[in-house]
């Protein structure tokens, strides 16, 4: 693996220790973390954007255009997954991982599978922080 950028939907203050926001529409904002050969080589933040029904593109744009190729997220609506699939931005199933800098470890190490259409969610009601 090369340089490459994940999104993670993270509670504020975002950071490699922040806790994860559960739906990605509905997070504070994206810890961004960089990748290059299986380190992290720079965390830096993304303000989250609400997004209204049927909204569900300016998320992914927004990510799209800070170059980032994989997201890691717990839940998400089919629409924003098949927008993702659509500008080549890869998403990962987070099933367990609390702390950003977990997702990132697990994802390294392989044991994160893909998301795909049944693990989509149709509540966008669920996975606001708790703080």
């Amino acid at each position: 693996m090369t340089k490459t950028w994940i999104a993670v939907p993270s509670c504020a203050p975002g950071g490699i220790d922040a806790e994860i926001s559960a739906h990605f529409g509905h997070c504070d904002l994206f810890t961004l973390v960089e990748i290059d050969n299986g380190t992290v080589t720079k965390v830096d933040s993304l303000p989250g954007v609400a997004h209204q029904h049927g909204g569900c593109m300016v998320p992914v744009d927004l990510l799209a255009d800070r170059g980032v190729r994989i997201l890691i997220a717990g839940g998400m609506g089919m629409r924003p997954l098949m927008g993702f699939n659509q500008v080549g931005i890869d998403v990962y199933k987070n099933s367990g991982a609390s702390k950003v800098g977990q997702a990132i470890q697990a994802f390294l190490s392989g044991t994160m599978a893909r998301f795909s259409a049944q693990s989509s969610c149709a509540n966008h009601a669920e996975g606001e922080c708790h703080g």
